[in-house]
């Protein structure tokens, strides 16, 4: 069996006396999208800095292709593609310089081929100067110097802020393709479909401490159901107040509940009533990552 690209044992880092991130466990395998959810703040960002040597640890351990991150960062970062939540560019530099410096840094021959791919795909002219790049155009020189070494491990910070919807979709295909060579994505994104779209499993961050990892589908199976029940005879309004179960609305003779507990006993309850109509909408990612901060989009309190 493999190791993992990427491993974490009880990572901890503090700030004096504020928590970035504590006992944090996760692995990721080679092959894999793996999704790093959270809101700012919860300690995605600091675990990152820790995989990259940026930062030290507080305690416990970062590895990535089986090697300590802190103790063989510089031949670890060789291997790696990394595009961060806040590029800083120099400003005078033009922007194929960048990407040669970039290079040269890794030690890495660039494929002439697939440069100018990359280039045609995003729709990037590299001869100009950093300065006069919008902000989607800086974004895709970030995206370029993440993937162009054909990386065995990228490591994607919000990859798709500041670009318009074609070339989001042109990144997302960008982190297919690697998957599909066999190498590894560590993604972090605040754009939940994206994630729920590239990302074979996900990890959420909350406080500092990851509360929860689980493949995609399985994630959106078991956290909650949604069930609209179309009956012949309206309910009074209590008669779904059952443990697990959460009345969302009413319209006309249909009724929409999110069920984490207790499905057979929601169907008890509503045979009296006269079932005409069961339906069961698919949850969304997005659904299920503010279930577990107790929010919903239209700002419902709402316990996972």
């Amino acid at each position: 069996m493999t190791n993992p690209v990427v491993e974490t044992h009880n990572l901890s880092v503090y700030y004096g006396r504020h928590r970035g991130i504590e006992d944090v466990n996760l692995s990721v395998e080679q092959g894999e999208v793996f999704g790093f959810l959270g809101p700012n703040g919860a300690g995605k960002t600091t675990t990152q800095r820790v995989l990259l040597d940026v930062i030290h640890p507080s305690g416990g351990q970062a590895m990535i292709f089986g090697r300590d991150c802190q103790k063989e960062g510089v031949d670890i970062r060789k291997r790696i593609g990394y595009l961060p939540g806040e590029l800083s560019l120099y400003r005078n530099m033009k922007g194929m310089a960048f990407l040669d410096m970039l290079a040269s840094l890794h030690e890495k021959v660039l494929d002439p081929t697939y440069l100018r791919q990359l280039f045609e795909r995003l729709d990037l002219d590299p001869s100009r100067r950093m300065k006069e790049y919008s902000r989607g155009n800086k974004q895709k020189i970030g995206i370029v110097a993440a993937f162009m070494n054909k990386p065995d491990l990228l490591i994607l910070d919000e990859p798709t802020s500041g670009l318009d919807p074609l070339v989001q979709q042109t990144v997302m295909e960008l982190v297919q393709e690697v998957k599909e060579d066999g190498r590894t994505v560590f993604f972090s994104s605040h754009i939940l479909p994206e994630v729920q779209a590239v990302c074979d499993r996900v990890g959420i961050i909350r406080e500092g401490h990851l509360i929860k990892t689980e493949r995609i589908e399985a994630l959106t199976t078991q956290s909650f159901k949604r069930l609209h029940l179309t009956l012949e005879t309206i309910p009074p309004t209590d008669a779904f107040a059952l443990e697990g179960v959460t009345e969302t609305g009413r319209d006309d003779h249909t009724i929409m509940l999110e069920v984490r507990d207790g499905l057979s006993q929601v169907i008890e309850v509503a045979m009296p009533f006269g079932i005409t109509d069961i339906d069961t909408p698919p949850v969304t990612l997005e659904e299920i990552f503010l279930a577990f901060y107790d929010r919903k989009p239209n700002g419902v309190n709402h316990h996972a």
